[in-house]
């Protein structure tokens, strides 16, 4: 019985029910206390036996067995054993038991993010496998399944700028207007200036606590209405930040030169231009940073930066409840002490302790 108690209260403890009152210590010293008269030899505290007399046996009945006598000593002991389990339930009683539940209640300051993606023709260059602008794709498309919980937009721009997906949770509609970008789908050229200010003008009206602008291009600044510069202005007085990328290697790369009749591409050797003092300067003005993308990998590890620095931010309430867990170990202590005082009146009525 004491090993069932202990087996019990163990339990408790390892369920996560918590403590709130010391006064079990007490009661465990009272439960000690009552173990060792049970296990010490005294006239004070003195088990019940059952005693045979030789005179009343008869020659015709048996003498009872070591066994049977052992059996009936250890059903003896049942109410001293109902009277340890109501001092251990006691005990547990004592130290108020609580079970306790956590709540927690997350609310999100997510982060509207947009992508302004370079589409012009040198972007099919083929230092990165299979060209710059695959690259790019498979990159961003990464970067979003990082970003759950942002609202996020895609800019694609040439010589011309339109908004292939405008802001949304729908990451899903985000990643296949990614995948469906591609060359010639607008007027030939390079209008940084005018793919920034076209995601400046998907952010304006945004009310989210961070606005932020990836810029991705593989040259210079060639067509459109709007310059850069203008455009970082435009930005920084909306408080959006823009971060910027330049891809392509250093020195030459494979490029397109050419259109053939047949509609496909002729390449050749041609110098990586990119115009690195605006798109630093676009950084700065706006509280972005520039990076140079010289590879595929370096790209990856362009977009992991931009994604630890960009940390979508949550408010965590947490609040716990509370219930008491004491009134079963009560109704325990009570049911053993019943019993034990049943036991005593009917059964071993007639045995002295």
């Amino acid at each position: 019985m004491v090993l069932l108690g202990v087996g019990m209260a163990w339990a408790v403890f390892r369920s996560g029910v918590e403590w709130a009152e010391p006064w079990g210590w007490l009661g465990a010293l009272t439960l000690l206390v009552h173990l060792g008269l049970m296990f010490i030899p005294s006239r004070i505290f003195r088990p019940l036996r059952l005693r045979w007399a030789q005179a009343q046996w008869s020659s015709d009945v048996p003498a009872p067995s070591n066994r049977s006598e052992m059996v009936a000593n250890v059903m003896l002991e049942w109410p001293r054993a109902m009277r340890t389990m109501a001092l251990a339930a006691l005990t547990v009683a004592l130290f108020r038991p609580q079970t306790a539940s956590t709540v927690e209640n997350m609310t999100r300051e997510g982060i509207d993010l947009v992508l302004s993606m370079d589409l012009s023709a040198s972007m099919l260059s083929k230092d990165f496998r299979p060209n710059r602008l695959e690259s790019a794709k498979e990159v961003a498309m990464e970067f979003v399944d990082r970003r759950p919980f942002d609202r996020i937009g895609v800019v694609a721009y040439e010589g011309e700028a339109f908004t292939q997906v405008p802001i949304t949770t729908d990451h899903i509609v985000v990643k296949n207007g990614i995948k469906a970008l591609d060359t010639g789908m607008l007027e030939g050229g390079t209008a940084i200036g005018t793919g920034l200010a076209v995601a400046v003008n998907r952010l304006r009206a945004s009310e989210a606590k961070s606005k932020v602008i990836v810029l991705l291009t593989d040259g210079e600044n060639n067509a459109g209405q709007m310059e850069p510069l203008d455009a970082a202005q435009l930005a920084r007085l909306n408080g959006i930040r823009v971060y910027t990328i330049g891809v392509g290697t250093i020195g030459k790369a494979k490029s397109p030169v050419a259109i053939r009749a047949n509609g496909t591409y002729q390449y050749d050797w041609v110098d990586v231009r990119i115009d690195e003092p605006s798109l630093q300067r676009i950084a700065e003005l706006t509280d972005g940073r520039y990076f140079r993308a010289t590879n595929m990998k370096k790209l990856k590890e362009i977009y992991a930066e931009i994604d630890a620095l960009e940390k979508t931010e949550f408010n965590v309430l947490r609040y716990q409840r509370k219930s008491e867990a004491g009134t079963a170990w009560i109704a325990l202590a009570l049911f053993a002490m019943g019993m034990e005082m049943l036991l005593r009146t009917t059964l071993f009525k007639s045995l002295q302790a």
